[in-house]
């Protein structure tokens, strides 16, 4: 298949496979001077590869983990700790889900006076959420 092919199957601009193939992602099957053709084998690779990142996992620790001429070599502890890393992270939004709900619905005349609230607050300002779901995930607030 050649480079265009590719893109239109697996909806990858080609920039990208370009660029997927410098990173040593992927390889080509290209003379000099001609365009990229790839093996049919590509099209799962580049699934790997997706996969890999809606999972978290940089390119490199992707690469570390294909061979763009053989199968791969799955890292299984570094796939035990993303998913342990995304599990915090479920528990953590859902925690803040709960909160928002919570506020939403909340029949105090303002938040400031919500028992629930007041105490969510207090956990916050001593890091009490913190040590429970562990290093803080959220943007630092703008300065």
């Amino acid at each position: 298949m050649d480079i265009s092919e590719v893109s239109k199957r697996t909806g990858i601009p080609s920039s990208a496979l370009r660029y997927y193939e410098q990173k040593g992602l992927i390889a080509s099957l290209r003379e000099p001077g001609a365009r990229r053709r790839y093996a049919p084998g590509v099209v799962d690779q580049l699934a790997l590869i997706a996969l890999g990142q809606a999972a978290g996992l940089s390119l490199d620790e992707i690469r570390a983990m294909l061979s763009p001429y053989g199968p791969p070599n799955i890292d299984r502890q570094l796939l035990l700790a993303k998913a342990a890393e995304i599990d915090a992270l479920i528990k953590r939004l859902r925690a803040v889900s709960s909160g928002l709900r919570h506020a939403a619905a909340c029949p105090a005349p303002s938040h400031a006076e919500c028992p629930s609230f007041r105490k969510l607050l207090k956990a916050a300002a001593s890091g009490a959420l913190e040590k429970r779901w562990g290093k803080r995930r959220w943007p630092a607030p703008p300065r």
